[in-house]
């Protein structure tokens, strides 16, 4: 049963200690509010103010598991926190898997703090959960997908579209990184897990991806270094590293590019034709 009055406590309280900054918004002048405005927080959550304003006034439906996720994310709850949501909201916490999709606080700062930057924070399965501006400018939106197409692992073997950023001479070491690490994380979370269930459908999907998983490979890696054709910038060479959140097994993907260099002027010119060429 939803506790009203906890859950509203719980809200105002999170939302007051949380300041611009620390969501990656900007202040503003003038501003007089402890902590965030309850419109700030619900974009951050995906949902209408009125509807979260409710829910600090102890008013209003019950929230779905979804809604609750989403405001546990919004607000950037730990793992603790967003378990204490549920209860309040009247819901069971959910299992904590180490491949679910609530990314840290820690991890959701230091992105928040790479507006200028192209990065992404993806699962094991490779889903993105979120991306930077300029991460969505080089790659397109690639949280909007639902289904196995999150991963985009399955992508790469049934969509051809996936390869279009990819010089056509790597396509095959990707093929073949992409199933090895598809192999090393069934092993890991056995038969029956989503990662088991997305090879099942590979194999039955694609012809490339099934010869691949015949070979039993292993422990094959992406070098540092990637390539893009953008549609409208050219190639670009850039440099990827990668935090690890072993909790979550979630990793964060910064991009840059060598300074001076002919890709580092063109992924200025990214920045500023922004994200809107690759939706």
């Amino acid at each position: 049963m939803i506790d009203r009055a906890a859950l509203a406590g719980f809200l105002r309280q999170r939302r007051e200690s949380l300041q611009p900054e620390d969501v990656g918004m900007p202040r503003g002048q003038r501003r007089r509010t402890t902590g965030l405005r309850r419109e700030e927080v619900a974009v951050l959550c995906h949902m209408s103010t009125d509807y979260y304003s409710r829910l600090e006034q102890e008013r209003g439906p019950q929230p779905s598991e979804q809604m609750v996720a989403a405001i546990a994310q919004g607000l950037h709850l730990s793992l603790a926190e967003r378990d204490h949501l549920f209860r309040l909201a009247g819901h069971a916490a959910p299992t904590r898997a180490a491949a679910g999709d609530h990314v840290s606080p820690g991890m959701l700062r230091i992105l928040d703090r790479l507006d200028d930057t192209p990065a992404e924070i993806v699962t094991e399965l490779g889903e993105t959960l979120r991306q930077t501006p300029l991460g969505v400018a080089l790659t397109g939106d690639t949280t909007r997908y639902t289904g196995p197409a999150r991963s985009r692992g399955y992508r790469w073997f049934t969509d051809p579209a996936a390869r279009r950023l990819h010089p056509e001479e790597h396509h095959a070491h990707h093929s073949r990184v992409l199933a090895s690490g598809l192999r090393q994380v069934s092993a890991l979370r056995g038969p029956g897990s989503r990662a088991a269930q997305l090879a099942e459908l590979l194999l039955e999907r694609s012809e490339e991806f099934r010869a691949l998983w015949a070979e039993h490979e292993v422990g094959l890696q992406f070098d540092d270094g990637k390539v893009y054709e953008h549609p409208e910038v050219g190639r670009l060479e850039l440099t990827c590293q990668t935090l690890l959140d072993p909790v979550q097994s979630h990793r964060l993907l910064v991009y840059t590019a060598v300074p001076g260099s002919e890709s580092h002027d063109r992924l200025r010119l990214l920045a500023a034709v922004g994200p809107q060429v690759m939706r």
